[in-house]
């Protein structure tokens, strides 16, 4: 049995002061109120573990590109030295035999390790419009058929935690169905989808995009597009990188206001710690520039930053309180990948926590 002690706990719902949290066989056994013994460990502020649903690679390696458990190691001691307790490494648009060698990877990788900070994975691609596929290859970009979704399904069953799709991409609504009903969270993201397309993929059940603003059609006064179809749907959950470059703070600011309780945090980090000074997977490059990812054409070709510099800036950004800035990379990510036991610190969660400074400068994971 392990006690940890917290100046400040947010549970995920409330912030509580001077809370004992007692924790066994992993798990969060109960929580009260108390002061520190000499066997309690003690930290200024404890949550729930940071969640990050979409993280490209590690320190070193890329999942797309290296699609395998070297790769996972990567990303999870990154992200844990970057205090995100729990992370679902994404595979971009490549070859059906590239997301099936990923699948195969992710679940060897689980297999192996019960406590993992991987939760799954996030499948972004390939039925995306190659009008918005950013960084993403057109080749291996593909209409969605019956066989090819039905495959994705089989084989990426308890693995494939979210997948990113462009609804307007799917001539047969059957075919759309099929991934609806799968279980799979979706999400809608690389897409030039209009308004009423938008509006009906999520009158139909899907309830996420994929990095708000970003790859998507925007919104404007006569098209109000994804962006506009996101703001107009009050269940529809919109994650956000917010880093400043790939979307200005003011819009952020804007995008909060808005959807509230349904806006929360990513990285989409494409690698962790700025330590990767350049990559090339095929015809896909980037080179770190003044602390951006871009490509040879001077454009985005990812993001930088950890959930906890999110976080940071969710505070000094956007003006958003602690605890609501902690519960954008908790509770709101858990509950939008239908990832609900995770997010909270109570009785009956796991005991995996991220602990940090008062002046958000230092984040640590600590595992009770």
């Amino acid at each position: 049995m392990k006690k940890i002690f917290a100046h400040r706990l947010f549970t995920g719902e409330q912030v509580l002061e001077q809370q004992i949290v007692t924790c066994q066989n992993g798990m969060v056994n109960s929580v009260e109120a108390g002061k520190p013994a000499s066997d309690t460990l003690v930290v200024a502020n404890l949550a729930a573990g940071f969640f990050d649903i979409q993280v490209n690679g590690g320190e070193k390696f890329h999942f797309t590109a290296n699609p395998d458990v070297d790769c996972l190691v990567d990303i999870e001691q990154a992200c844990l030295k970057n205090g995100t307790a729990y992370v679902l490494p994404t595979l971009i648009t490549s070859s059906l035999s590239n997301v099936f060698k990923g699948i195969d990877a992710v679940r060897h990788y689980l297999d192996e390790h019960d406590a993992s900070a991987i939760v799954g994975m996030h499948l972004e691609g390939p039925f995306i419009n190659p009008k918005k596929r950013g960084a993403h290859l057109a080749k291996y970009i593909q209409k969605p058929d019956r066989k090819a979704v039905e495959e994705i399904i089989s084989h990426g069953k308890g693995i494939i935690v979210q997948m990113t799709i462009a609804p307007e991409m799917f001539d047969d609504p059957d075919i759309l169905q099929l991934l609806i009903d799968s279980g799979i969270a979706l999400s809608v993201g690389h897409t030039n989808a209009t308004y009423q397309q938008a509006s009906d993929a999520f009158d139909r059940g899907i309830h996420q995009v994929t990095h708000l603003f970003n790859a998507m059609s925007p919104f404007m006064h006569r098209e109000p597009g994804v962006v506009g179809a996101a703001f107009d749907h009050q269940n529809v959950f919109t994650p956000l990188v917010l880093d400043g470059k790939h979307v200005d703070f003011a819009a952020a600011r804007v995008a909060y206001k808005l959807k509230r309780d349904r806006f929360f945090l990513i990285s989409d980090a494409l690698f962790l710690g700025m330590k990767k000074q350049r990559f090339q997977w095929e015809e896909f490059d980037a080179r770190l520039i003044q602390n951006e990812y871009l490509n040879s054409e001077g454009n985005l070709a990812g993001a930088t930053i950890s959930l906890a510099d999110a976080v940071r800036n969710a505070v000094e950004k956007l003006g958003v309180g602690i605890q609501e800035a902690v519960e954008m990379a908790t509770s709101r990510p858990a509950k939008a990948v239908q990832q609900q036991h995770l997010g909270k610190v109570e009785a009956g969660y796991p005991a995996r926590f991220t602990t940090f400074s008062n002046s958000l400068d230092d984040f640590h994971v600590l595992i009770g």
